[in-house]
């Protein structure tokens, strides 16, 4: 009898245990849930000299504070959005190469707020040198 009390005692606390204020599985997260949900990306179009857009190019943009780095290539129309807000919140030099043709740098600041940072600017077209 004693023993099926403390038991009945135990499963009682338990359940209170779901009574706080703490996140569940069946409750909302709140808007912090959504500012991991999506990386802001920088949208890079790669261009040759004649202005056709450059298929298979490596565009790498590097941080300028830590020096890491993030590279995509660019796909069937010359684009990558492989460039994205794990950067931030420093600004990154961004470079395109094709075989021995490569691009002039450029730079793009991150704008954060307290959830996402976005590029500025949000697009980016570069030129491979002949």
């Amino acid at each position: 009898m004693l023993r099926t009390l403390g038991v009945c005692w135990l499963i009682g606390l338990g359940m209170l245990t779901g009574c706080d204020e703490s996140p569940s599985g069946a409750r909302a997260l709140g808007p912090e849930a959504e500012c991991a949900a999506t990386l802001a990306a920088l949208r890079v179009v790669v261009l040759s000299t004649e202005g056709v857009r450059v298929r298979g190019a490596t565009v790498t943009a590097t941080n300028l504070t830590s020096s890491v780095s993030i590279s995509g290539v660019t796909d069937s129309d010359g684009v990558t959005t492989a460039i994205n807000e794990t950067l931030a919140p420093s600004p990154v030099r961004v470079v395109a190469v094709s075989g021995a043709r490569v691009s002039p740098a450029s730079r793009v600041d991150w704008v954060c707020d307290t959830c996402n940072c976005v590029p500025e600017p949000s697009e980016l077209t570069l030129e491979l040198a002949p």
